[in-house]
């Protein structure tokens, strides 16, 4: 079993992580590799604009996390939707 070395580990393929990672492989000479958390992406609805409708609060697809408990709000907590994919 061989194991890969990498010049730069990102962890998190958001905004800043695919960027950063895009742009730090623009380097022929450095090996970058980008993690990300999740199943692959061949959920249907996630390839389909009004599909983000049937992926918050689906477990498949969303972490599921909630706020603290909010005083504002008579100690009710909030959904918080952070996608898996």
């Amino acid at each position: 079993m061989s194991i890969e070395s990498f010049d730069y580990i990102i962890v998190g393929a958001g905004t800043a992580g695919c960027l950063l990672a895009n742009r730090l492989s623009q380097d022929p000479s450095q090996r970058v590799l980008l993690l990300e958390a999740g199943r692959p992406d061949n959920y249907p609805w996630i390839h389909i604009p009004v599909g983000y409708l049937y992926c918050i609060g689906n477990p498949r697809t969303d972490w599921l996390y909630q706020t603290e408990p909010e005083p504002g709000l008579n100690g009710r907590t909030l959904g918080y939707p952070r996608g898996k994919t």
